[in-house]
């Protein structure tokens, strides 16, 4: 297992390439002054110890040194020994509706985006609580089983796409049934399942399997996705929009928010309703509810010893600024001595 102790100095390296562009800029500005003086070729023999690319070499290097040093203090990390940790956490599912019309813009960027989004903030706000994920259109598929990973959550999270179901639709009693069975078994407590969709073509008996959920302790949250007035859903070829999905009389479709499906879902499933809006998607009152439910204890593994490997980049670092640091910009006399060419020394 690895990782940075303080990840959030490599931010730091975002400053090298403006230093670069800064230290490109100043020469370009030096060039343009001295050729004021007269024709560059007179300036240059002028200043016959004057080299053109040490400059330049000395900079690379400093940058070089700069970024081993910022990795460095990040202090990156292996883990040596991994042991179980009890903790105690709400079993949260997630079923992220990928049929076609979530890709409907009435949401910017797009109705699948802003719920990915939503779920990302959803995880940064867990502490202990383990998190899954079901994807469902026409069908339904358990993309991640129960964890306390939430850096793989959301590397998997950014991955969903419509794409990954063929079969179309909106089967929510299926992505319920899924979900119900992806859930401990030896868990007795109340687990929170929480269908993010715009509701609509629902396929199934999706009511009868949320009274059904609600039965085995689990409590089902809704977040509707879209507005009211709908959108056209886009086909995208090579990354743009080609044109619109039509009905069989060539007319347009306009993809809506089946509100009403997914607050009565909701409330049959002892749950909260939310509705996503083009500001905002307020979860506050949905984590709430989360973290008012009664937790279970569970054992999961962890790397609890760390190893830090900051001295292999620390130590290069340190040698190549000496290094930069004693090396002049003035040409080498010896070199400058060893003509073979011709040209000038360098």
């Amino acid at each position: 297992m690895f990782r940075f102790e303080h990840i959030e100095l490599l931010w730091l390296l975002a400053v090298l390439p403006a230093i670069y562009l800064l230290y490109v800029y100043f020469r370009w500005k030096r060039r343009k002054n001295l050729e004021k003086f007269g024709d560059p070729a007179t300036v240059s023999r002028l200043m016959p110890n004057t080299s053109k690319y040490k400059p330049t070499v000395k900079m690379i290097l400093f940058l070089f040194a700069s970024a081993l040093f910022i990795v460095g203090v990040a202090n990156p990390q292996f883990g040596t020994k991994l042991q179980e940790v009890k903790r105690k956490g709400v079993e949260v599912m997630i079923a992220l509706d990928v049929s076609n019309s979530m890709l409907a813009e009435d949401l910017k960027p797009n109705r699948l985006e802003r719920a990915k989004q939503a779920v990302s903030r959803l995880i940064d706000k867990l502490e202990t609580d383990r998190i899954g994920i079901v994807v469902f259109a026409g069908d339904s598929y358990l993309q991640l089983p129960l964890t306390t990973d939430y850096a793989a959550a959301k590397l998997l999270l950014s991955t969903i796409s419509t794409n990954m179901i063929e079969s179309q639709g909106t089967a929510l009693g299926s992505a319920i049934d899924l979900a119900m069975d992806s859930f401990s078994k030896d868990n007795k407590k109340q687990k929170a399942l929480i269908i993010i969709s715009d509701g609509e073509n629902h396929e199934d008996d999706a009511l009868g399997m949320a009274k059904k959920a609600l039965e085995n302790n689990i409590i089902i949250h809704t977040i509707g996705m879209g507005l009211e007035d709908g959108a056209p859903i886009p086909i995208y070829k090579n990354g743009n929009i080609a044109s619109y999905y039509k009905d069989n009389s060539g007319n347009t479709v306009i993809s809506k928010l089946n509100a009403s499906m997914l607050s009565q879902l909701a409330e049959v499933g002892g749950g909260r309703f939310t509705r996503a809006t083009l500001a905002n998607m307020e979860l506050s009152d949905l984590l709430d509810e989360i973290a008012g439910m009664e937790k279970q204890e569970f054992g999961t593994k962890e790397y609890t010893d760390y190893v830090s490997r900051y001295m292999y980049f620390i130590l290069p670092a340190l040698f190549i600024f000496m290094f930069e640091f004693m090396l002049s910009e003035s040409k080498n006399r010896f070199l400058t001595s060893i003509n073979l060419f011709g040209g000038e020394g360098k």
